[in-house]
């Protein structure tokens, strides 16, 4: 315990490199219950261990499963991440009628539902837990995604906090009532 007056310190054990990275996508369709689909990976940031985030194809395969579990074609709402511009994500939406890309415009966080769900990871349950392991951290972020996943209301809430709604054409996002 730290003296009175004095900043109290607290000893972190474990790793630093170590990164969990989650790709998400927030599914809406007019009179269906909204989705969220997501897939989290956990990187080791030391030499030769591979690569330390999601890349270009990551991606591709979540939007498959994605189309897979919907049923339906998809228009993407993407931010400008340079691994969602890469050749190979142009070239796999081109060959693909049912995949529709919308790039949202340069650092525009406010205009991405899954900011949203950032927010209330960030806000929510994992935001009071000291971690003891990179395991615990992964097990407390799957059960919190669960448990968004279970309440269509927060992920409604993510497209409200947008400004966007789903009464205008997909590939020509408007903001506003």
């Amino acid at each position: 315990m730290e003296p009175a007056g004095h900043t109290p310190v607290v000893r972190v054990r474990g790793r630093s490199w170590r990164r969990f990275s989650i790709a998400a996508l927030c599914c809406y369709k007019p009179g269906e219950t909204s989705r969220l689909i997501y897939r989290p990976c956990r990187h080791r940031k030391h030499p030769g261990s591979g690569r330390k985030s999601f890349i270009w194809s990551d991606y591709r395969d979540l939007v498959v499963r994605a189309h897979l579990q919907l049923g339906a074609p998809i228009v993407l709402i993407w931010d400008n991440l340079n691994t969602h511009r890469t050749a190979g994500t142009r070239q796999f939406a081109a060959a693909h009628d049912w995949l529709t890309i919308v790039q949202l415009p340069s650092y525009a966080p406010d205009l991405n539902p899954v900011e949203g769900v950032r927010s209330l990871l960030r806000r929510g349950p994992p935001a009071n837990v000291a971690f003891t392991d990179h395991e615990h951290l992964e097990r407390v972020l799957r059960r919190e995604l669960r448990r968004i996943q279970r309440h269509p209301e927060l992920i409604d809430g993510c497209l409200t906090g947008t400004g966007f709604n789903l009464t205008h054409h997909p590939t020509t996002p408007r903001r506003g009532q």
